[in-house]
């Protein structure tokens, strides 16, 4: 089942690269949309020349979804594969099967979903299932050949760290990749979702959970997040701007606990009273 017509290499066959994709929830409105990080890992693979890229979906067909999954189809590939999945259906077992008759020698997909669990397990569950490396948070693709794949990895402080991994290979997007390219209208009515009956098995544990609405969580520390080269680069030099710290040594447990407890209250995270 080819999405398009890759590049074949002279004396071999295209690389075959499956990329799991998820239905995403827009951060304001909550409207159903295509996942940020799953359409980074898609543009990540058609920017790869001579692969066969193949677009897979566990979940639900119905008039929520459809729009979501379809602007995958209008960055440009023609075909993705539809697993039929019950709402409260485990999609591991088969997404695992469909993936072992499929041979892809690498799999993309984002950290995690933006509705749903969204717990960033999926990757680490399949990998474990398959019996795959998994590299998390990955930037880019250098390159990749019939054995092996040449990576970067997204470090804190927009730092950078290249990986040679042995294929096949799990990878999940980090939000430094590069932008995912617009959707295009007619190309995305044109794809075909090409649906795949595969057994649903209940999520039990799911079944047994209460679920209840978000509340408003902690202020977290500040995290640097560098996108372009001009940011990464201060901010990998970048000196520590704290002027009135201390080193505590020999000190007793009840001692760096206050410290602790100071720093969270001077930095927002606690407050009196919580």
């Amino acid at each position: 089942m080819l999405l398009s017509t890759p590049q074949t290499p002279k004396g071999g066959a295209a690389t075959t690269i499956a990329v799991l994709l998820s239905v995403g929830s827009h951060p304001l409105t909550g409207r159903a949309r295509r996942a940020e990080q799953d359409a980074r890992a898609l543009e990540m693979a058609l920017a790869l020349p001579e692969t066969d890229t193949q677009l897979i979906h566990a979940g639900q067909l119905n008039d929520n979804s459809e729009p979501a999954l379809r602007s995958y189809l209008g960055m440009g590939p023609q075909q993705m594969t539809l697993i039929q999945q019950a709402q409260q259906s485990d999609v591991l077992p088969a997404l695992e099967k469909h993936l072992r008759q499929l041979g892809p020698k690498l799999i993309l997909c984002g950290s995690r979903a933006e509705a749903g669990e969204g717990s960033g397990l999926l990757p680490y569950l399949l990998a474990e299932k398959l019996g795959w490396p998994l590299i998390s948070g990955l930037a880019a693709i250098e390159s990749v050949d019939g054995s092996s794949a040449t990576v970067l990895q997204a470090l804190p402080r927009g730092q950078r760290r290249r990986l040679r991994v042995k294929l096949p290979a799990l990878l999940t997007i980090d939000s430094a990749a590069p932008v995912a390219r617009q959707s295009a209208f007619g190309p995305a009515r044109r794809g075909e979702l090409a649906e795949v009956d595969a057994t649903a098995q209940v999520d039990a544990e799911q079944a047994n959970w209460d679920i209840q609405p978000a509340r408003k969580r902690p202020k977290r520390l500040k995290i640097i997040k560098a996108t372009s080269a001009r940011d990464r680069f201060k901010a990998a030099a970048a000196k520590s701007e704290g002027s009135g710290g201390q080193v505590l040594k020999d000190i007793t447990a009840a001692e760096g606990a206050d410290a602790i407890l100071k720093l969270l209250m001077e930095e927002g995270v606690l407050r009196v009273g919580s």
